[in-house]
């Protein structure tokens, strides 16, 4: 890790870690990014891979993805309508540390479940 110096404490928006994290610092966008890393897929396909998320979220992620050049939408012309999802180079080259992460997370999942009923434990009852 490179030390912080005077120079560059400064962490604004123009910082290329803070702009990353900008584009895929969501809950959804990792995990659409990682189904994706396996091959072109159907919006169906997407939501059953990904438990949890809503259709409504589902496609602002992807219309996120779309927009940010990480992946491509491409839209058949048949009825009824088909849409498939692929990542772009860009996309692809996402998928590796975001494989890495995930690979990590499942290496210390026993950890990250405690930290998780650590703090479900410290929240007030709503």
């Amino acid at each position: 890790m490179v030390p912080l110096s005077e120079k560059n404490v400064v962490i604004d928006e123009t910082y290329p870690s803070r702009q990353l994290l900008d584009l895929i610092g969501d809950k959804w966008t990792p995990l659409v990014l990682y189904v994706l890393g396996y091959g072109t897929q159907r919006y169906s396909t997407l939501q059953r891979q990904i438990p949890g998320v809503s259709k409504k979220m589902l496609t602002q992620t992807l219309r996120h993805l779309e927009q940010s050049g990480l992946l491509k939408r491409k839209v058949y012309p048949v009825v009824p309508p088909r849409v498939e999802y692929v990542l772009t180079p860009l996309g692809q080259k996402f998928v590796e540390p975001v494989a890495a992460l995930c690979q990590w997370a499942q290496e210390h999942q026993g950890e990250l479940t405690a930290v998780r009923k650590h703090q479900q434990k410290r929240r007030p009852p709503r």
